[in-house]
């Protein structure tokens, strides 16, 4: 079942989120950091983001951040206490691709 999930995923290949994430480690567990601070409706600013992210240059995060925000997967939203601040978000769309990707997971793990 794992093995034609993950090949259903790679004919999916042409939605851009699939190929993006995929890219590297760092790609994923950007995203893994990201949706886990919104699952758990709590902000993440920019800097924490590249804190977090393991064995990646702040220079190179701050560049998957932006690709990731002109690809339309995230976007920056000023932080409420610290206008200086910039929190980072998935967009409604992204979100329902990760919940279709996370639904599909679940049926084939019962």
């Amino acid at each position: 079942e794992l093995l034609k999930f993950w090949e259903e995923q790679m004919k999916q290949s042409h939605r851009s989120s699939n190929y993006f994430f995929r890219k590297s480690p760092s790609h994923y567990h950007m995203m893994l950091i990201v949706m886990a601070a919104y699952k758990e409706m709590r902000n993440i600013s920019v800097e924490e983001l590249k804190t977090q992210l393991f064995k990646t240059s702040r220079p190179k995060s701050a560049l998957i951040i932006n690709e990731a925000c002109e690809k339309g997967f995230f976007y920056l939203e000023k932080a409420q206490d610290d206008q200086r601040k910039k929190n980072i978000k998935p967009t409604d769309s992204f979100v329902n691709e990760f919940e279709d990707y996370l639904k599909k997971l679940k049926e084939i793990s019962i």
